[in-house]
């Protein structure tokens, strides 16, 4: 199944965020726990990834960085040993999103949807669906005995997939129902789905969920 569009063109050079000037600049902070006060000096992105980890184990700053200080103990520098551990928390928690920002994880739900379903490119071709939409398609644009691979389906959406992308940022990633065309050949259908973004990083895709 495949559906002709142009697609948008996008700058692939850029490997990076962009580097803020106030990330890089040193933040005094006392630090206390447990009777104990540490001032540490460290880049204020490294303060930003401290507290994203705090919260994310449910513990305060202090008790990071206490955890830390023990652990490197015998280094003696504290500030390096809590440079690393943002790092390597950051990375560990990259490569838990990873496994579960995939395709394979698209499939997955995909297969759970009861109703038709697929995965859809920013240049609107179907990437994968699941056994309810090739049901559907069977039914609603029954092929001849020589072409049942429907080579020349067609997807048409009533809103242009650019506006969907932006109406998912604006609306916090609300579901955006869109009515749709599927073609092929001289026969048409006609139906109505609802729209996310899919979860995954790249490259950037919708899942699409058939309604009514």
């Amino acid at each position: 199944m495949s559906a002709s569009a142009t697609s948008p063109s996008t700058n692939t050079d850029q490997r990076l965020l962009p580097l803020a000037k106030e990330d890089f600049g040193l933040e005094f902070r006392v630090v206390a726990r447990g009777g104990t006060r540490r001032g540490i000096r460290l880049e204020r992105a490294f303060w930003i990834s401290l507290k994203q980890m705090a919260e994310s184990r449910k513990c305060t700053i202090g008790m990071l960085i206490d955890e830390i200080a023990g652990v490197q103990a015998q280094s003696g520098n504290l500030t390096s040993a809590i440079r690393v551990a943002c790092i390597r928390g950051q990375a560990k928690e990259n490569v838990t999103l990873s496994k579960l920002a995939s395709i394979t994880t698209i499939n997955a739900i995909l297969v759970a949807c009861p109703s038709p379903a697929f995965a859809l490119t920013s240049s609107k071709k179907i990437l994968t669906f699941n056994v309810p939409f090739q049901q559907l398609v069977k039914r609603q644009l029954p092929s001849g005995p020589n072409d049942d691979a429907r080579h020349d389906l067609k997807l048409a959406l009533d809103l242009n997939v650019a506006d969907i992308f932006a109406r998912l940022d604006i609306n916090g990633e609300t579901p955006v129902t869109s009515g749709f065309v599927l073609g092929t050949g001289e026969r048409r259908y006609r139906g109505q789905l609802n729209v996310v973004r899919a979860p995954v990083i790249e490259p950037e895709l919708l899942m699409a969920f058939v309604f009514g």
